[in-house]
């Protein structure tokens, strides 16, 4: 596929929503106000359930925002991409500029304000390390991009406990730790299903750099080291036996995909793959909740 002309267009508010990539922070917003819900027996005060999360999901539509600014050129090169709002003109990179500045300092006015500065200060070096470290070096440095950026991506429960609780306890690593273990096969999943986008676009992912082969080998690998952090809840004494249950239920159908994916007889496994891990995290956190609140009383 050769580069699309850029247009430049009217911006629309959908333009400056897409630039927040609403499905993404949606995600993570789950899984900061699980982190916040189960920082404490009960449940937290309102305030901090609304602001708390405002201001997460406003610094990572900031982050967001500035990944698409940086971009904006490479996204041209992929039909995931092309079509983006400052990739295609809609939106000027300067607005965006402006649009993410805003975001960010509006999300931390509020969690300074209204939360406490241990959830600022780790929202700012979450904020940067993906607006910044990932989107501006790591992702055109090295095939670990993912891995190392990983860190940034992980840290929404942790957001979510510390907003609440005040501290960075063992329990929110944890949470934050599961995620850094699914980041890889989540996002390698569709790096091989796009391969030839990230290719085409010269950046160095794990299946441009090192092959399918060696990718959905490391899936498989990564997808055994999740399981295995997946039960470190259980094993602290965190969570319970329906959490295990849970646990070992979803982490073994991430092990069949990764399988499927080596077997290399389904074309589409990559990107069902890459579909049944944004359902394993939803599910592995929404039992957490179920596991806190039923079993614990």
């Amino acid at each position: 596929m050769s580069t699309q002309a850029v247009i430049p267009g009217r911006a629309r508010w959908r333009d400056y929503y897409e630039l927040t990539k609403p499905r993404v922070v949606m995600l993570m917003i789950l899984t900061s106000l699980i982190g916040m819900l189960l920082a404490v027996p009960g449940l937290p005060p309102l305030d901090l359930l609304l602001l708390g999360n405002l201001g997460i999901a406003l610094c990572a539509g900031s982050a967001a925002a500035v990944n698409h600014l940086v971009d904006r050129h490479i996204d041209l090169k992929m039909a995931r991409t092309s079509n983006r709002p400052v990739a295609r003109g809609r939106v000027e990179p300067q607005r965006a500029l402006l649009f993410a500045l805003v975001l960010g300092c509006v999300g931390m006015a509020i969690l300074l304000a209204c939360v406490n500065a241990v959830t600022a200060w780790l929202t700012l070096f979450s904020l940067l390390g993906y607006a910044v470290i990932y989107t501006m070096f790591l992702k055109r440095a090295t095939p670990q991009n993912i891995v190392i950026g990983g860190l940034a991506g992980a840290a929404p429960p942790l957001l979510g406990w510390t907003a609440v609780s005040g501290d960075m306890h063992g329990h929110g690593l944890l949470l934050a730790l599961i995620i850094f273990a699914w980041t890889p096969p989540h996002f390698w999943a569709l790096a091989v299903h796009r391969r030839e986008d990230y290719a085409r676009a010269e950046i160095p992912m794990l299946p441009v750099t090192h092959g399918v082969a060696y990718t959905k080998l490391h899936i498989l690998l990564y997808t055994l080291v999740l399981l295995a952090v997946s039960l470190l809840p259980f094993a602290t004494g965190m969570l319970g036996w329906l959490y295990l249950l849970g646990a070992v239920v979803l982490g073994l159908g991430f092990i069949y995909w990764a399988i499927e994916m080596l077997r290399d007889k389904n074309p589409d496994a990559g990107m069902e793959t890459f579909k049944y891990s944004i359902i394993y995290l939803m599910a592995l956190f929404c039992i957490m909740l179920l596991d806190h609140y039923l079993i614990a009383v």
